[in-house]
């Protein structure tokens, strides 16, 4: 399933540098993200599922304007709610973002905590190639609206079980795709990914973002209680008001379908904010699971505090620098 520029047909010389922060959230990613794109001139592209949808902000913890301090993001803000979005369209993307800062002479500073996203650029996925079938896939759909997620996500767990491990139960989108593919092949989704590192068209420094355990869950919950306060309910209400239903792949993100179900009356407010807390934690380990396999990621522990310490930021700044002095800049021909 993927397709690697090798070094016979692309030596190490010949592939530009690309940097990645990576992660669990809440572990400050996109502060570090433009700390170190502003000291060495480069720009942000946002590695984050859900970061792509218009009109959902805080509950997906995009940064304001002046937190990016003047710093280019890209792709953050490409398609409405309810328009499809896969990573195959955001990984065309981020190619054509990428290969244009450097024919800039700018280092790509990929920055997110969504894993597919971030192999699907270093590693080349490809995608194209798996078998599909809309009246296949419509079928899984109306048993998803008939009998729930859950019950989705359990016939996917007996026929490939290690893309059930990794899929959100909520992720009807993700599941009705792997069920599609095994129901049209008799393969596992699962099997066509090559997860061993390979060589890409970019030559990739990955650094990734860990703190303690407890800690970390502390700071989680504390993000939790500030999207709330800044208006994470107002928010979806307003989606909601605008006609995006709760079964769109959007709309099942953590926090939006809780607070959706709160606000038809399903559940409290109170337990609404428990269950995306709990929902969170657990996204937490999966993005651990996930990173944790890529023996390339240069790990920085963060403090209690949520504070980098200046050893691991000089370390990382480093890299950076030395990326970046790599990309030969038009601006100086």
């Amino acid at each position: 399933m993927t397709k690697g520029v090798s070094e016979g047909e692309s030596g190490v010389a010949d592939r530009l540098p690309v940097l990645c922060i990576v992660g669990p959230t809440a572990t400050g990613k996109s502060e570090l993200g433009v700390k170190v794109a502003k000291a060495v001139g480069g720009e942000v592209i946002s590695a984050d599922s859900m970061q792509v949808y218009r009109g959902m902000d805080i509950g997906t913890a995009k940064l304001t304007p002046s937190e990016m301090d003047g710093v280019k993001h890209h792709l953050i803000d490409v398609v409405d709610p309810d328009q499809p979005f896969s990573v195959a369209a955001w990984a065309e993307r981020a190619r054509d973002v990428v290969d244009g800062l450097h024919r800039q002479g700018r280092l790509p500073v990929v920055v997110g905590g969504t894993g597919l996203y971030i192999r699907a650029l270093t590693d080349d996925l490809d995608f194209a190639n798996q078998p599909g079938s809309t009246w296949v896939r419509e079928r899984w759909l109306a048993f998803a609206e008939a009998h729930g997620p859950l019950a989705l996500h359990q016939e996917l767990e007996r026929r490939d079980p290690d893309s059930a491990r990794r899929l959100h139960p909520h992720d009807i989108r993700r599941i009705v795709r792997a069920l599609e593919v095994y129901e049209l092949s008799r393969k596992r989704l699962s099997s066509s990914y090559e997860w061993e590192p390979r060589t890409g068209r970019y030559d990739c420094a990955l650094f990734g973002l860990h703190m303690e355990r407890q800690a970390l869950y502390r700071r989680v919950e504390a993000r939790i209680d500030r999207m709330v306060e800044r208006g994470l309910c107002e928010e979806v209400r307003a989606l909601l008001a605008k006609g995006y239903g709760r079964s769109l792949t959007s709309m099942q993100a953590i926090g939006y379908k809780e607070m959706a179900a709160y606000l038809e009356g399903e559940i409290s407010f109170e337990e609404a904010v428990a269950r995306i807390k709990q929902a969170t934690r657990r996204f937490v380990k999966r993005q651990l699971s996930w990173f944790r396999r890529d023996p390339r990621i240069q790990w920085l522990q963060v403090n209690a505090d949520g504070r980098l310490p200046d050893v691991a930021f000089q370390r990382i700044l480093q890299a950076a620098r030395e990326a970046a002095a790599g990309i030969p800049s038009l601006r100086r021909e």
